[in-house]
């Protein structure tokens, strides 16, 4: 086996295109591996774990690292990545006709140009503010797709946007729909008269998904950026999604979703919502609060609809004699969720969940994201996105992390999330499953038995299709649950029991 790994300073590629051109020349004859990037400390990090010897680079270097059988599959992949980058380039400068006016260069342009009502604004944190606040200036709603944006911009852009009567979702708004359009990562979902409040992403995405299993579409889902219920932003955004739902002529029922939110902002929002003359209900996380299944079910016997037995594609499994729970999420909410329902079914002490997104302080992991006993991970917090992917588009590193639980024998039963829809991986349960196979195969091998339990958010409507993705799972020996709360007690009464650990 032969490793090639180079620099090429001021070369600059977004980190989604340059997904690509790793997979381009991953799949070149005679190379094993190939992961090009720019070297941020993350990426260089994951290219270590890699077994690659990485020379000392900036964050504008672009690192090309290729293992291949021999010298020629080296070359070969060499050629790939030239080839993708010269097409990146060339999709990038193609010019109209002679005359033709040059595409606008700042957002503010765009939006004069356009006469836009919204703007998405999707660039790296430290840049976002700038672009949110131009289309602010001009009266335009904005989606903040980005991450890495500090609570005290949060604020200032969230008091702008009221003083000109305009909604910021986010930061780090990933799931929108407005008016059937969907922004970010969302769901195929039928028009219907129920809106959603989103203090989250991929909690909107499950309670779609619910709804949608249930015969029950969506008029809008409104971002309102993970902290917005938080005590520093209170809740900002989320009473102007409200108000704006509530004069809504298509909307006669409003779903709040939100991670665990501040308490004393969770109750001045009720106190708001309840003059507002529309229903509303709280898919609110929390300690002794209903799970979003719950939720959800809530909301149907409201509506008056039956409650469906949710979808799950199952496998037989038998509990572990040792071990502990390793739970690697890519949605944030869902790692939430799984934590305070693994931490009520676990109890009597063995409640405990070590976490890069604890529910304690005290809990979280070190910068190695390793620990004894019981553990979640989100892959999508901002910590394991600078410089990269999301995981919904990426899923590299939790692919990485799949293969080191295997071989761990403190791992007793491993859950997972899987989330579909527009803006995500294309094909992701082919990797995945995958990943669950040679998981499987590895702990066998070492006389283990590892059971492995999915939660899959998603539809039939998406483009991955729920039920391929779901079946493409089942087949790699995972069961499969549309609802992430009811994959969790599978995953927990896996585990042994206190006597038996």
């Amino acid at each position: 086996m032969t490793d090639h790994v180079e620099l090429r300073t001021g070369v600059y590629v977004d980190s989604v295109s340059l997904m690509q051109v790793s997979r381009t020349a991953a799949a070149a004859p005679g190379v094993d591996a190939a992961q090009v990037a720019m070297a941020t400390e993350l990426n260089l990090e994951v290219l270590r774990g890699m077994g690659f010897d990485v020379p000392t680079a900036s964050p504008n270097d672009l690192v090309v690292a290729l293992r291949a059988a021999d010298e020629t599959g080296v070359a070969t992949g060499r050629a790939a990545v030239d080839d993708a980058l010269a097409a990146l380039r060339s999709a990038g400068t193609s010019a109209g006709g002679f005359g033709d006016a040059p595409p606008p260069r700042t957002l503010g342009r765009a939006i004069d140009a356009v006469g836009a009502n919204l703007a998405l604004v999707s660039v790296p944190g430290r840049h976002a503010a700038v672009e949110a606040f131009d289309a602010i200036d001009r009266g335009v709603s904005v989606m903040l797709f980005s991450d890495n944006v500090d609570v005290d911009t949060e604020v200032l852009l969230k008091d702008a946007a009221a003083d000109r009567g305009v909604l910021v979702m986010g930061p780090d708004c990933g799931t929108a729909v407005v008016g059937g359009v969907a922004l970010g990562f969302a769901n195929v979902v039928s028009p219907e008269r129920v809106g959603l409040v989103a203090a989250s992403g991929t909690g909107a995405q499950q309670v779609m998904a619910l709804l949608d299993a249930a015969g029950v579409g969506v008029s809008h889902c409104l971002g309102v950026g993970g902290r917005d219920l938080s005590s520093r932003v209170a809740g900002r955004s989320t009473r102007q999604a409200l108000a704006a739902l509530a004069a809504d002529e298509g909307t006669d029922t409003i779903v709040v979703v939100s991670k665990p939110p501040a308490p004393e902002v969770l109750a001045d929002l009720e106190a708001y919502a309840a003059g507002l003359g529309t229903q509303v209900h709280w898919a609110t996380l929390g300690a002794g609060r209903p799970d979003l299944t719950t939720s959800v079910e809530n909301v149907l016997a409201a509506l008056g609809r039956s409650v469906p037995t949710w979808p799950v594609w199952d496998v037989p499994q038998q509990p572990v004699a040792r071990g502990s729970l390793r739970g690697l999420f890519c949605g944030g909410t869902l790692a939430d969720e799984a934590m305070l329902v693994a931490g009520e079914e676990l109890g009597d002490g063995r409640g405990d969940i070590r976490s890069n997104i604890p529910l304690r302080p005290e809990l979280a992991v070190g910068d190695d994201l390793r620990a004894d006993g019981h553990v979640v991970l989100d892959f999508g917090d901002d910590g394991l996105t600078r410089g990269r992917a999301h995981p919904m588009i990426d899923p590299s590193l939790r692919l990485e992390r799949i293969h080191t639980e295997a071989a761990d024998a403190g791992c007793g039963v491993l859950l997972l999330d899987l989330v579909l829809g527009h803006g995500a991986h294309p094909d992701p349960a082919e990797e995945l499953a995958e990943a669950v196979r040679s998981a499987r195969a590895s702990a066998a091998a070492s006389g283990r038995d590892l059971p492995v339990v999915v939660s899959l958010t998603g539809t039939d409507g998406d483009p991955q299709g729920l039920t391929r993705c779901a079946e493409a799972l089942r087949s790699a020996g995972a069961a499969v649950f549309l609802s992430n709360a009811a994959a969790t007690r599978r995953a927990v009464s896996l585990l042994p029991t206190t006597e038996e650990a």
